[in-house]
């Protein structure tokens, strides 16, 4: 079963967290919209106060459409862009937003938006070797907020994710391509990234731009949402 969360009034928003990470780190978020929205926010599988699920990108995306909401703002960020994605092809809902996301992580061939697998490999090696470690020393990188960071800090620490779960979740980054799917979505889709994100490079805002996205390209790394300009 996954956790799930629901407060504020309004429609319904739902929020889907990063590899590694859980629904605490959108708290903030939730305070400044609760006023305008009916925020729910999901743990991921195995990650935070969720069980497991077997499988992979699909068998998460069923588990998550279970509780959703009819028609909802989907946002994901990171991995759960992602899976917003994926989601946004299988049933209806009313808009997607994307946060430091992209319909694929690695760069290949045909793809120049995304990062280098070894990289990748090489920043998911560092951060399983210690996870809370790791990804303290990660958020410390996105924000200067003392405050903010003893929020994340903590929520790291409260609810961390299962190996499997990030074996997982590193399996789905690496290998889902979602190009295609993505553009044939027929809903509004809005984005936000930072042009200091060293995991989804920036100028993909270009193409975002090309295919008529709204993409705001605020001064942060990878946690755009914890910006004082990001706005839903």
């Amino acid at each position: 079963m996954l956790y799930s969360s629901t407060i504020g009034s309004g429609p319904d928003l739902v929020l889907l967290h990063g590899w590694g990470f859980n629904s605490e780190l959108f708290n903030d978020l939730i305070d400044q919209y609760k006023n305008q929205y009916r925020i729910t926010k999901i743990d991921l599988p195995g990650h935070g106060r969720s069980d497991n699920v077997d499988g992979g990108l699909n068998e998460w995306c069923n588990e998550i459409i279970k509780i959703l909401p009819n028609n909802p703002i989907l946002l994901g960020w990171s991995l759960g862009g992602l899976l917003a994605i994926k989601i946004a092809t299988q049933i209806k809902i009313s808009e997607l937003i994307l946060v430091a996301s992209t319909p694929n992580f690695v760069q290949n061939s045909d793809w120049k938006y995304g990062i280098n697998e070894d990289n990748f490999l090489q920043f998911s090696d560092t951060l399983e070797l210690n996870l809370s470690k790791g990804l303290k020393r990660f958020v410390g990188l996105q924000t200067q907020d003392k405050v903010q960071l003893k929020m994340l800090n903590q929520s790291i620490d409260k609810f961390p994710a299962t190996t499997i779960a990030l074996n997982q979740g590193l399996e789905i980054l690496l290998t889902t391509d979602l190009l295609d799917e993505f553009s044939q979505l027929q809903i509004p889709i809005k984005v936000a990234l930072g042009d200091h994100d060293t995991l989804v490079p920036y100028r993909i805002s270009n193409w975002y731009d090309k295919a008529k996205i709204k993409t705001q390209v605020l001064n942060t790394g990878h946690l755009p949402f914890l910006h004082k300009d990001f706005t839903l």
